[in-house]
C-alpha cells in the first residue's frame, strides 16, 4: 500500500511538472537564439530574419487544416501563421509521422499538457500563433493537432520538402 501511495504521488508530480514546464513559457513570444537551435530529422527552428515565405494555416473544429498539404524547398525558412477558426483549443505540431503518433499517445495520457517547443503553435479559439521553421532535410513530414481525440479524428497535414 505504501508503494502504491508513492507511485500515485510521483504520477501527480510528473503531470503537474509537465503542465508547468510546457504551459507557462508558451504565453510569452519566442525569442530566436541561434545557440539553442537543435537539429531534428525534419529541420530546425528558423531564424525569423531569414524567412523566405509565410504560409497561413487554418484550423477548424471539423478537425482539418487548410491547406492540408504544403510543399517547401530544402533549406527554406517558412513562417507558419496558424489561425484557430474553431471554438475549441487546437495546435499545429511539425514532426515525423512516428514522433507525432508517440506524442499524440502522450497527450492522451496527460491531456492538460501544453507546448512551448519551436515546432509547435498552441492556439486558443479565435487566436493565431506562429512557427518559424527551417526545413533542412528532404522528405515527407507531417503536422498535426495533438489535442486528445483530434489526431485520431484525422487532424493531420503533410509537408513535402524537395
Amino acid at each position: 500500500m505504501k508503494s502504491l501511495t508513492i507511485c500515485a504521488a510521483l504520477s501527480v508530480m510528473l503531470v503537474s511538472t509537465q503542465s508547468m514546464a510546457h504551459g507557462d513559457e508558451h504565453a510569452a513570444p519566442r525569442r530566436f537564439d541561434a545557440s539553442k537551435v537543435e537539429a531534428t530529422a525534419f529541420g530546425q527552428e528558423g531564424d525569423p530574419a531569414k524567412v523566405s515565405r509565410t504560409v497561413k494555416v487554418g484550423m477548424t473544429d471539423s478537425m482539418r487544416f487548410t491547406p492540408s498539404s504544403i510543399t517547401v524547398r530544402r533549406g527554406e525558412t517558412v513562417k507558419f501563421v496558424v489561425r484557430n477558426e474553431g471554438q475549441v483549443l487546437h495546435e499545429m505540431v511539425l514532426g515525423t509521422a512516428e514522433a507525432l503518433k508517440e506524442h499524440a499517445a502522450l497527450m492522451k495520457k496527460f491531456p492538460g499538457m501544453e507546448h512551448a517547443d519551436p515546432n509547435m503553435a498552441h492556439v486558443k479559439p479565435g487566436s493565431s500563433g506562429e512557427i518559424v521553421w527551417q526545413f533542412t532535410q528532404p522528405g515527407s513530414f507531417e503536422f498535426a493537432c495533438l489535442q486528445p481525440g483530434h489526431f485520431e479524428a484525422g487532424m493531420i497535414g503533410k509537408v513535402v520538402v524537395r
